[in-house]
């Protein structure tokens, strides 16, 4: 099994499912629970999940280390994890899934604005051709019409950004900690201001089980279990035995596995979401790395 999960190719596609599904269960999640309780359950509940690990992680890591990996955290484990339900409140699961695509555009871009890594053209090309779909996508859909949600879509974006910050950081300055470790770290570390949020949320001194809960909560335990806590584990696992490009590229199958699961949920789909979505696919396709970085070796 361990084998298994060490071929890159079987670690992309699962990563893909579960986070291409991601989408669809927030929506589902919101039903019953604001964007910040989510965000919050999602965070404390992979802390509590991980701390075992965490704990003793954290305590051999050096001063320097720990700063990395508490950034790693805040810009891939954090903030994300409450911009999705907020922008979902109002943008349909489709959009989100389609916009979180531009993940490896900002790879590129903040792998040279903060470490220096230079592309080339036809990269720099794919990011240009990339943000022209996302453009079009934001401007034709709903969420640039009359009462306007561009705010809202904009999350998203700001989302794909902080993932690819987060990206580049793990590649260029915590590569030495074990993906399973730096899962475990990161969760435990920003567990706790997200138990502080929860906490004024009103959730842990209000909340009651009431039958209109019960489906709600399996949807958000499931995203707090496998698409947070395992799939980030798989995630940072595959950055670390590749590069942050090559992981990023998700990117390709992750907005079909969440414009699939919107059409059955009966959301509305456009042609513009197909023509941004292909512009988005072709400029990742440009930026793709084809070579695996030699620093960086497989670990167990």
């Amino acid at each position: 099994m361990g084998k298994f999960f060490n071929n890159r190719w079987v670690l992309l596609l699962v990563i893909t499912l579960t986070w291409g599904s991601s989408f669809m269960l927030i929506k589902k999640s919101l039903v019953a629970f604001t964007p910040y309780e989510i965000g919050a359950i999602r965070i404390v509940g992979s802390g509590i999940l991980l701390a075992i690990i965490g704990i003793p992680a954290i305590k051999k890591m050096t001063k320097k280390t720990l700063l990395w990996v508490a950034i790693v955290g805040f810009f891939g484990n954090f903030l994300p994890m409450f911009l999705f339900p907020i922008a979902q409140t109002q943008v349909s699961s489709s959009l989100a899934g389609i916009l979180d695509s531009l993940v490896p555009v900002f790879v590129l871009i903040f792998g040279f604005l903060l470490f220096g890594i230079k592309s080339k053209m036809t990269q720099v090309i794919g990011a240009v051709i990339g943000f022209l779909g996302a453009a079009s996508l934001i401007y034709f859909s709903d969420a640039n019409t009359e009462g306007s949600q561009f705010g809202y879509t904009m999350l998203i974006v700001l989302a794909g950004a902080s993932y690819g910050i987060n990206a580049v950081v793990i590649t260029e300055r915590t590569s030495e900690v074990k993906a399973v470790e730096l899962t475990a770290a990161v969760y435990t570390i920003w567990a706790i201001p997200a138990m502080v949020i929860l906490y004024f949320t009103g959730f842990i001194q209000n909340f009651e089980m009431k039958p209109e809960y019960v489906e709600p909560l399996g949807y958000l335990g499931f995203l707090t279990i496998f698409g947070t806590a395992i799939a980030m584990l798989l995630y940072y696992k595959l950055i670390q035995n590749t590069s942050a490009v090559f992981a990023s590229t998700a990117s390709y199958l992750l907005p079909v596995v969440a414009v699939i699961w919107g059409i059955i949920d009966g959301e509305k789909f456009t042609i513009w979401y197909v023509f941004g979505g292909i512009l988005i696919l072709i400029g990742i396709y440009l930026i793709r790395e084809k070579k695996v970085n030699p620093k960086l070796v497989p670990r167990t």
